[in-house]
């Protein structure tokens, strides 16, 4: 009966934080697929994990840390591997394989942002959380975390002055 109770209570949590994280991630990332690896590989690790995670002050934050960090790697392997193709490749180098298909607002405006900025910044205005519970997902001090949100809010800032004086 317990056995039960678990595995009702992982798929209510399951149901109640998949597209958030989704969501997060396909705004981090840029990529839809991308994210929903991130996310299946998160939550197929917290299910796996269940009876511990489940008594964790913040399971959900848990679940996005595992998705940031896999999409991270991913991004670092797919980094690494294109550069070795185009170090092999004596031509010019090819265009992407495949084209993002729906790119929302959100994800346009974070585009000139770098990697971490876009993180912070995507936990922060489109994921709702706090510098503390930033800090805590990416594993940063609450310092850095305020930084690179600044930095973020500067770049975001420059980019709209930009777009104002082209119009």
């Amino acid at each position: 009966m317990r056995l039960t109770s678990q595995r009702d209570e992982f798929e209510t949590f399951f149901l109640d934080n998949y597209d958030n994280v989704l969501r997060l991630l396909v705004v981090m990332t840029g990529s839809h697929e991308q994210a929903t690896d991130a996310t299946q590989e998160a939550f197929i690790r917290a299910h796996a994990r269940w009876s511990r995670i489940r008594s964790y002050e913040s399971p959900a934050g848990w679940v996005r840390r595992i998705a940031i960090n896999r999409s991270r790697d991913t991004y670092r392997s797919d980094r690494r591997r294109r550069l070795r193709e185009l170090a092999h490749s004596t031509g010019e180098p090819s265009q992407p394989s495949e084209m993002v298909e729906s790119v929302t607002m959100a994800l346009v405006m974070l585009e000139p942002l770098s990697p971490r900025q876009r993180e912070v910044a995507s936990l922060f205005y489109i994921d709702d959380r706090s510098v503390i519970e930033i800090s805590s997902i990416l594993g940063l001090s609450e310092g850095t975390v305020k930084s690179h949100l600044s930095e973020a809010r500067a770049a975001l800032r420059s980019a709209v002055d930009r777009d104002q004086v082209e119009t």
